[in-house]
């Protein structure tokens, strides 16, 4: 049975001599280059590499959309937040102010 009539691996090396794949190269924890096989984009499973994030403008607009889809992190949000906030602060000092006023 010949190996290569069942197609790439799924790391997208073809197949045969796994030690004749190229290897990843990414600086491991040891400090030494890691040695797995690498996939198409030049890196193993393990270490796949940093995204480039979005290239387009309608990337970026996705990535807008996808990241305030809860609207939390919007100005306005930030915003009431902060006044919350701000409330809750000063709640126990105007305690004790109106307590200390009506003492007297």
């Amino acid at each position: 049975m010949c190996s290569e009539s069942h197609g790439p691996l799924r790391n997208g090396n073809p197949r045969g001599n796994p030690h004749a794949a190229p290897r990843c190269g990414a600086h491991t924890r040891a400090g030494a280059a890691c040695r797995q096989p690498a996939m198409t984009n030049g890196r193993c499973r393990l270490h796949g590499g940093r995204s480039t994030g979005p290239r387009t403008e309608a990337g970026r607009a996705a990535l807008a959309a996808a990241r305030t889809t809860h609207g939390q992190y919007g100005a306005e949000s930030r915003a009431f937040l902060a006044a919350v906030d701000a409330l809750l602060r000063d709640t126990p000092a105007s305690r004790r102010r109106v307590r200390c006023s009506g003492d007297g």
